[in-house]
């Protein structure tokens, strides 16, 4: 089985456009001009968008532990978006790859790479949220930038570590002309031993699924528990300090951008244990040619997604409209300084602010 030459798809199945099937179908080809578009949005708003929050977090405000964490978001995603008309161009030749061997495996390895990277983010993001809200006083003491950026640092070690099976696997083959970008599992001399075949099958599944269970568990479900776990242990503080909360800005960005990764993510995910099954279930790959392009963009959309999540999700909508975008951003990702007027945990989640990151909003 050949992987799908989009080379965000983690699918082993046949290229969307064979030399040797009949024509796509209508609906087929409206799936890949929807791919399409959504690939050239994601590219637009990705580079605008988080070259800005790059310029704002970076260049314009004070250092603190949100926008250092944010910073490195930022950065995986305009990273990942910035090659993305390699895949445009790809995608417009009907998958087939014109960049060679090289390039294929460097920007698949790039697209892994940045699903992980900033899962690993939002997990750290989530936990230094938990932590304010449990630990208060232990947090004011010890939540500085600096560690934020070792712990950043770390997240990004560990993504390209995890990314490296990607860039492994991955490999171009031409046929008839036209060059694909997919994973290969098995080796030539496997394929050419006819006795060892089925041997060489079981390997070449047994490769796939591990690929596939490792993105999956390493870089969704692991990941999703910590972070329902933090939510779940800020939301009990919360119900045993007081009746009713005013949920601070930086809480509310963190929530939408956490909903809007798993959201893109889990289809991508689904699809490729869909994939991977289409060994035992071979009526499956009937279906990815359709799933496929669809999932792998929404992926790709995740990565413009959150600096208009840090724009919008802000409180006065309508004021935020009026000013400038970069004035809007700096607000939406500075720390949040305790609110007067409250009483009891009413500004648990809000980060505790220290010296150097009082930043009253």
């Amino acid at each position: 089985m050949m992987e799908n030459s989009s080379v965000l798809s983690p699918n082993a199945s046949d290229a969307l456009f064979p030399t040797d099937s009949p024509p796509p179908s209508a609906i087929h080809q409206t799936f890949w001009v929807i791919s399409l578009i959504i690939y050239c949005l994601a590219f637009v708003l990705g580079i605008t968008g988080n070259g800005l929050v790059i310029w704002v977090a970076g260049f314009r405000m004070t250092r603190t532990v949100t926008t250092v964490f944010f910073l490195n978001l930022a950065s995986a995603d305009f990273t990942f978006t910035a090659f993305l008309p390699f895949v445009i161009t790809a995608t417009a030749l009907q998958h087939h790859w014109p960049f060679g061997w090289f390039l294929c495996k460097l920007i698949s390895y790039l697209a892994t790479f940045n699903m992980f990277a900033s899962v690993f983010l939002l997990t750290l993001i989530s936990l230094d949220r938990c932590v304010s809200v449990l630990w208060p006083v232990w947090a004011r003491n010890h939540r500085t930038p600096r560690r934020a950026a070792l712990a950043a640092a770390g997240a990004w070690a560990l993504a390209l570590a995890f990314s490296v099976p990607t860039f492994i696997f991955r490999t171009t083959d031409t046929e008839d002309g036209i060059t694909l970008c997919y994973s290969k599992f098995g080796s030539g001399e496997e394929e050419e031993e006819e006795e060892q075949e089925e041997d060489s099958e079981a390997l070449i599944e047994s490769r796939h699924w591990s690929l596939i269970l490792s993105r999956l568990i390493l870089g969704f479900l692991v990941p999703f528990l910590i972070i329902s776990v933090c939510y779940g242990l800020i939301t009990l503080r919360l119900w045993s300090g007081m009746k009713t909360v005013k949920l601070s800005r930086p809480f509310r960005i963190l929530t939408a951008v956490v909903a809007a990764f798993f959201l893109c993510w889990l289809p991508f995910h689904v699809v490729g244990i869909i994939d991977a099954s289409a060994y035992s279930h071979p009526h499956f790959e009937e279906v990815l040619p359709y799933l496929s392009p669809l999932t792998s963009s929404l992926a790709f959309v995740n990565s413009c997604l959150n600096p208009l999540l840090y724009v919008f999700m802000g409180r006065d909508f309508r004021e935020k409209l009026l000013r400038s975008l970069p004035a809007a951003l700096e607000r939406a990702l500075s720390e949040e300084s305790a609110p007067t007027g409250t009483t009891g945990n009413s500004s648990a989640l809000a980060p505790p602010a220290t010296d150097a990151e009082t930043q009253g909003i």
